[in-house]
């Protein structure tokens, strides 16, 4: 499959989704331990291993270090420097590629001997973890989930889910088969304000809500992630684990550190950003899945080593009659929506949840042609009811390793919401108009694009 979605026509894209097919559903090489795991009771603390301890992997670790009844007991990443939380060690080269940006200090203070390991599959095997965090990069996240459940752990897995809807679709069958909870880091999900709004909207606050919109909005111009030459990984650094089940390729330093965001193979914006927004919107509005999506956009400015567009407008029809339309766009100016990150639109009114659930704002609809004297919502600001999200959805997932009660965004809502960032990707491979069955998760106008729903694996890594 080519990796450009702009420059991958309908021709390329038949030719590439047969070769996707052929042997992609082989058996997981087993990891040793305990295939069950008694719930730590209520007063126990919470024995945690992490996976990936880069950027959002410290932001995690350190919301975790912040619960009183969790311990850190394992650390795991392929770069040594994050591995051993010295700043000074990481490749100078690393830091000028993203600014100094999205490398974290690493000063956080971790009491007690902590075991470190290169190899995630050393971390499984330790037998008194009782809950694993995952903050790979996206590609990673379905092995090391179930390589995580048949070891006898629960997870905390980060966002976007998958790099595809099987691999969605498997890890939430094997929670189900080994009796594991599973949190994904669709953090409103635990917002105590989004819970509010969702009431509000089913009580018809603002009507019948016909259109939701969210942006992802960043001006990348002129130079994009860059352009770099392939080169040797950085001292330190097992490239080979990095890429996992992926092809192999040459490190480049416009992948690693967190750039693989902008690589379709490893990730996608609309993954790592609309995600989070439609995942949101679909809750607020008790929406499962769409029943078309359609597509426009390209890398159409941005001369830098991305593979996926830096425009892209995407809009997803649901059968209820509504409509999410999500934008990203990385190569202009946009004020799209001001001091809000989302827009839903009602027959009585708007309303408008601010940046990370800090408020919000609901507007009356304006009187419409013909409509003097016609009923409309109230004008009100609804104030915040969060503290940090991540802190909260956290604390969810812990109390939920206790209960063993489902958490805030267990490994179904995660799926059902990465599946919308992937069906994007796909309108706009084939440039068509997909239209989705969300019960036997296949598309029903284009045959040949449910190919892409999987990929074949790197040997040796196999997903069944």
């Amino acid at each position: 499959m080519p990796t450009n979605l702009e420059t991958m026509n309908r021709r390329t894209f038949l030719k590439n989704s047969a070769a996707v097919t052929a042997g992609a559903a082989l058996a997981l090489e087993t990891v040793p331990g305990p295939a069950t795991q008694a719930a730590a009771g209520a007063n126990d603390r919470v024995r945690v291993g992490f996976i990936g301890v880069g950027n959002r992997g410290t932001q995690l670790l350190r919301g975790f270090l912040a619960q009183k009844d969790c311990t850190v007991a394992a650390l795991c990443d392929v770069y040594e420097p994050f591995l051993n939380r010295d700043y000074a060690q990481v490749d100078p080269e690393m830091l000028k590629s993203v600014n100094g940006g999205y490398i974290p200090r690493m000063d956080e203070k971790i009491e007690g001997s902590v075991a470190r390991y290169q190899d995630f599959r050393r971390l499984l095997e330790q037998k008194d973890i009782d809950a694993v965090v995952i903050a790979t990069p996206d590609h990673w996240h379905a092995l090391q989930t179930i390589m995580a459940f048949q070891a006898g752990k629960d997870v905390y897995v980060e966002k976007p889910l998958t790099v595809n809807v099987s691999e969605g679709r498997k890890m939430v069958q094997a929670a189900q088969r080994y009796g594991k909870i599973a949190q994904v880091g669709l953090h409103r999900r635990s917002s105590k304000l989004y819970a509010h709004l969702r009431t509000l909207i089913q009580q018809g606050k603002i009507g019948r809500v016909l259109l939701a919109r969210a942006y992802r909005v960043g001006d990348m111009f002129p130079n994009g992630i860059g352009k770099y030459p392939d080169s040797a990984p950085p001292p330190g650094m097992d490239w080979d684990m990095w890429l996992g089940p992926r092809a192999k390729r040459p490190f480049r330093y416009s992948i690693a550190p967190y750039k693989f965001r902008w690589w379709q193979d490893y990730s996608s914006q609309v993954g790592n950003w609309g995600v989070h927004y439609c995942d949101a919107i679909r809750w607020l509005l008790d929406e499962e899945a769409p029943s078309a999506v359609s597509a426009c956009g390209g890398k159409w400015v941005l001369d830098d080593d991305r593979t996926i567009p830096d425009t892209l407008e995407v809009t997803f029809e649901f059968a209820s009659g509504r409509m999410l339309l999500f934008g990203q766009y990385e190569a202009c100016a946009s004020t799209t929506l001001v001091n809000a990150e989302l827009e839903l639109n009602g027959t009585l009114g708007s309303l408008y949840p601010a940046a990370e659930a800090r408020g919000c704002k609901i507007v009356p609809a304006d009187k419409g042609q013909f409509q003097a004297g016609a009923a409309r919502a109230e004008k009100e600001e609804v104030p915040t009811m969060d503290g940090d999200l991540t802190e909260q959805h956290i604390r969810n997932f812990l109390d939920c390793v206790k209960s063993r009660a489902k958490c805030n965004c267990d490994l179904e809502a995660g799926h059902r919401s990465t599946t919308f960032a992937h069906l994007a990707n796909i309108a706009l491979a084939t440039r068509s108009r997909i239209e989705w069955d969300a019960k036997t998760e296949r598309i029903t106008n284009h045959p040949q694009a449910n190919a892409v729903l999987d990929y074949k694996y790197r040997a040796p890594w196999n997903l069944t």
